[in-house]
């Protein structure tokens, strides 16, 4: 029989549809990766040097919240505490935090206080996972997996003292912030020297949050069936709108990085391009999913230059296509998109929306949609685009084209100078 833990709420969630994920740390220092840590063995002595001179001279929150805002975005989520046990808050229950290196500032809380004040809502990334707690047992992903002394030692560490440290500070980051809107575990591991929902208490976890913030978004990565309000795919895009074992369609969101990193890495290369990323959050959409895209500021808290340029060619588009993203979702399956296109949908308007990741030579046919659309225009400057359908008289070599029960709509032969353009359709 299934365990009942509650819902939150996610009426304003697939409303939305754009959120920004901050990943920031002391790993922002080594300029490595997030994992840097795990990925070099770093002990907790030599991880040391990062914690004595953390301090993000140039930290302006208020310019992080408007980025993300210009972007379109309307949520965020940051990394309250990563992997590496290192807290943004002022919290009661470690003296590993950011007030007590050179920067001594409840971070988190700037944070919070900026973004509400643009208008987006409160998301908090919390790590299931903590190599710098002394109760946390040595496993296959910790920096010291390989130092036998420590491996040794596990005999005398307690994970139940580690959960219940993990509900203290769970418990500090719902009662000292406000109304909180999600809650972003990561991640468990179960199996053979790994770790999962016993290992957490997940279910005293989640009791706990209900309790304290009953509508809070929880998302899937507790490892205990019953909970998880947010499916989260994580740096890839799925191929079909997800679905439970009961085939029920998921309320789901795709987290993904602009390059191969989460946290600050100076050298890393393969950074998505705009319009890539354009592609990205529309595909999202199109599948009846959100995008949480990710930044990762330096270690003097500024966002990284190309970040800061991508968000605001994204923006850019945003600010003509938004209607094509926002209380969006999948298109009705009899509505089959066109080669090099994506359908997004607003039930409530009952517009559909065409973007055309591959600019057609002169027309583009939509199957099933014959004698369905009322109007059609540009989004970019709600310029007229004509269309036919295959039911109307035959008034040119267009019209006799277009395949049977399709319109066909007639396009300028230049593409419109943005991204991805996007043509909306009054439908009867």
């Amino acid at each position: 029989m299934s365990v009942d833990y509650g819902k939150g709420d996610v009426g304003w969630f697939v409303q939305n549809r754009f959120g920004m994920f901050i990943h920031w740390g002391l790993y922002a220092l080594p300029a490595r990766h997030e994992w840097v840590r795990n990925y070099e063995q770093i002990t907790t002595t030599d991880y040391q040097k990062y914690f004595e001179r953390f301090n993000p001279d140039l930290f302006d929150p208020k310019a992080w919240a408007k980025e993300a805002r210009n972007a379109g975005m309307k949520y965020f989520v940051i990394t309250t505490k990563h992997h590496d046990g290192f807290c943004l808050w002022d919290t009661k229950f470690t003296d590993y935090k950011a007030t007590n290196t050179p920067c001594s500032k409840n971070l988190l809380q700037e944070v919070v206080d900026a973004f509400r004040e643009e208008g987006l809502k409160v998301g908090f990334y919390y790590s299931l996972i903590d190599w710098h707690h002394p109760e946390f047992t040595v496993d296959k992903i910790h920096p010291h997996r390989e130092m036998q002394s420590e491996r040794a030692a596990n005999g005398k560490r307690d994970m139940k003292k580690y959960a219940e440290y993990m509900r203290n500070q769970v418990r500090e980051l719902l009662t000292d912030f406000g109304k909180i809107d999600i809650i972003w575990f990561d991640f468990s591991y179960p199996g053979e020297d790994g770790k999962g929902c016993d290992d957490w208490e997940s279910e005293a976890m989640v009791r706990m949050i209900r309790k304290l913030q009953p509508t809070i978004i929880i998302n899937n990565r507790l490892d205990l069936p019953g909970v998880g309000d947010i499916h989260t795919p994580e740096q890839y895009i799925p191929t079909e709108w997800p679905k439970d074992e009961n085939n029920r369609q998921l309320v789901w969101e795709g987290c993904q990085t602009f390059s191969g990193a989460w946290g600050y890495h100076r050298d890393e290369a393969s950074w998505k391009s705009t319009k890539m990323c354009i592609e990205m959050l529309i595909n999202h959409v199109s599948l009846g999913g959100n995008l949480l895209l990710n930044v990762g500021p330096t270690a003097r808290g500024c966002f990284d230059h190309r970040a800061l340029q991508r968000l605001r060619e994204i923006g850019e588009w945003m600010r003509f296509h938004s209607r094509s993203i926002y209380n969006c979702t999948q298109a009705p399956q009899h509505y089959p998109a066109p080669p090099d296109c994506r359908y997004t949908w607003n039930p409530e308007t009952n517009r559909l929306y065409l973007h055309l990741f591959s600019w057609p030579f002169k027309a583009v046919h939509l199957p099933g949609l014959g004698g369905k659309i009322e109007y059609a225009q540009l989004l970019n400057d709600d310029s007229e685009i004509a269309f036919h359908s295959h039911q109307d008289e035959v008034h040119s070599s267009l019209d006799a084209r277009t395949p049977k029960g399709a319109s066909t709509l007639e396009l300028p032969i230049i593409s419109p100078n943005t991204p991805v353009p996007v043509i909306e359709l009054f439908l009867k």
